[in-house]
């Protein structure tokens, strides 16, 4: 990995991190629902970026990350739900959000070189 995509996989961790973060404060009805679907989809963005680079064909690699920026979006929703549902401060929701467009946007710009690959 060159340093734009070390770059980009420490912002995906410091994300994965914050939403388990935030999902511990909310109702633990959630536990099962909310909780669990936002913490798989936002340690699925970093998780799938690292598979992707563990394999050697471009375009398994493409579809690796695609499915990562999937799960980036998902959780996005997420989060968004999470702040409408009040489980979420406005400080706690617009962390993440910034943070996810960051990541979305570098990713983005990732897969469209290699789409050109």
């Amino acid at each position: 990995m060159n340093e734009y995509q070390e770059n980009l996989k420490k912002k995906m961790d410091e994300y994965a991190h914050l939403v388990y973060r935030v999902a511990k404060k909310f109702p633990r009805e959630e536990l099962y629902g909310v909780v669990s679907q936002i913490q798989r989809a936002a340690l699925s963005v970093i998780l799938n970026y690292i598979e992707g680079y563990a394999r050697r064909k471009p375009l398994v690699r493409l579809n690796f990350l695609e499915i990562s920026y999937g799960s980036l979006q998902e959780s996005k929703y997420l989060l968004f739900f999470a702040f409408t549902e009040k489980y979420l401060t406005e400080n706690d929701y617009q962390n993440g959000m910034n943070l996810a467009e960051e990541i979305g946007a570098m990713l983005w710009k990732e897969i469209s070189c290699l789409d050109k690959k």
